[in-house]
Formats: C-alpha cells, sequence, structure tokens
C-alpha cells in the first residue's frame, strides 16, 4: 500500500516538524489523555519479559520504550527508531535517565539492523504514516527472531453508528484545536484524513498475515477508536 511514497514522506516529516514541541501535549488533548491507557494496555497484552529485546519504530517520544522499560525491570535492550530528527531529539532528551535505550534516525520500510535481531517489535500510532505498509510489516518479521512478537497499536474503526458519529464530529474539531495550541491546522488535518484512509481491523489483520506472522489476532479499545494487532513470527 503505497501512496505517492516520496511526496507522503516529506509531508509526514513536515508534519512532525511542525508538531514536535507540543507532540505529548496534543495527544492528550485529543484523547483525553486515554492514549496513555491504551499503550498500558498494549504492554500488558505483551506481557515482555526480562532480559528481552524490543525495537519499537515510529517511537515519537518514547512512550512505549519507557513502558516496555519499567515492565521488564530496566532488564533489557530498547532500540528506538524514529524517521524525524526533532521528534527524536525530544524522545531522547525525555527518556536520558534510560540508559539502555539507543536510538536511530530510520523509515519503518528499510530498518538498519540484521535479521533475527530482536524478541518484541511495537509501532504505535506510526504505521498509518508509513509510506508503504506492506513493505514496513514485512521489514517488521525480517528484524524479528524466531518466536519474536509484533504488536501495533492505531486508531481504527469504531462499529457503534451513535459513537461513530460523535467521534466524526469531534474530529473536525481537531485541526482547530492544533492551531490554537500548535499555531497550525494543516498538521492535524493530515492527521485526521490519514485515519480516515487507514484500513479496518479486519483488513489490516489480513496485511499482517500476508507479511508472514502467525497467530494474527486484534483487540478493539475504546469500541474500536483504536485497536492492538498482535502477530508472532514463528
Amino acid at each position: 500500500m503505497s501512496i505517492h511514497s516520496q511526496n507522503k514522506s516529506k509531508l509526514v516529516n513536515s508534519v512532525f516538524s511542525e508538531v514536535y514541541q507540543k507532540y505529548d501535549f496534543m495527544n492528550d488533548i485529543m484523547s483525553i489523555g486515554i492514549h496513555r491507557t491504551w499503550k498500558q494496555n498494549l504492554i500488558k497484552w505483551m506481557k515482555p519479559r526480562e532480559g528481552s529485546s524490543l525495537i519499537d519504530v515510529a517511537s515519537g517520544t518514547g512512550d512505549i520504550a519507557k513502558l516496555f522499560n519499567q515492565k521488564t525491570n530496566k532488564k533489557n535492550k530498547i532500540i528506538c527508531v524514529e524517521p524525524n530528527l526533532n521528534m527524536m531529539d525530544v524522545g531522547e532528551k525525555k527518556l536520558k535517565y534510560i540508559k539502555n535505550i539507543k536510538w536511530f534516525k530510520s523509515s519503518a520500510e528499510k530498518l538498519p539492523f540484521k535479521d533475527n535481531s530482536f524478541d518484541y517489535y511495537t509501532i504505535s500510532f506510526g504505521i498509518r504514516n508509513v509510506t508503504n505498509i506492506n513493505k514496513s510489516l514485512n521489514e517488521a518479521n525480517r528484524v524479528l527472531k524466531s518466536g519474536g512478537r509484533f504488536m501495533c497499536l492505531e486508531f481504527s474503526k469504531i462499529e457503534n453508528e451513535l459513537l461513530q458519529y460523535i467521534y466524526k464530529q469531534y474530529s473536525k474539531g481537531i485541526p482547530f484545536i492544533g492551531k490554537y495550541i500548535v499555531g497550525s491546522s494543516n498538521p492535524y488535518k493530515y492527521l485526521v484524513e490519514s485515519i480516515k484512509k487507514f484500513p479496518n481491523q479486519m483488513e489490516f489483520k489480513n496485511m499482517i498475515e500476508k507479511a508472514g506472522f502467525e497467530n494474527v489476532e486484534f483487540r478493539n479499545l475504546s469500541s474500536g477508536i483504536s485497536a492492538i494487532h498482535s502477530g508472532w513470527k514463528i
């Protein structure tokens, strides 16, 4: 699924270069803080082992890496991958106290790591922003060890019609909130559109399976506003 690859890459990079300074604050505003609970649910479902390794792709400011570190009692290896330098700088400063994290600037489509390197791969609210979802899923499979686990948290499709209507009306206001807080509505117009265009739960599950993952399943959060997908490299 490639959408004007080069143009989208530049667009996404410019979007996050505009919002990076208030990224965490805007996430709290837009989700009323619920995104933090969603991320905790991902870690709870993952149940990571002490001594395991994580690659967190499209890390943003490192929320998943932080939770993983806490859950494994700081006994782990964590690699954070972020394509935007400004976002990566914020993440590095935010988590500088965690000494076992290393940061890399890279796209999800071409990761600078050897095959079979990690026990866990996570991507949180980032898969819809990649230029090629299928390529990114194939890379996830490549860098995971046999028995490794892929986990993705992303906005999804709401099944309840009334809730869908309410959410749609709320989404229309997000660009205006962005303009007030960040100074520009354009990044948030893009983010709202990217959520609309992302595949539904079953479509994305099929894409994960085509990338070679087994036992793929998903769990809806907040009635499908977001969903966690899980798959295993067997």
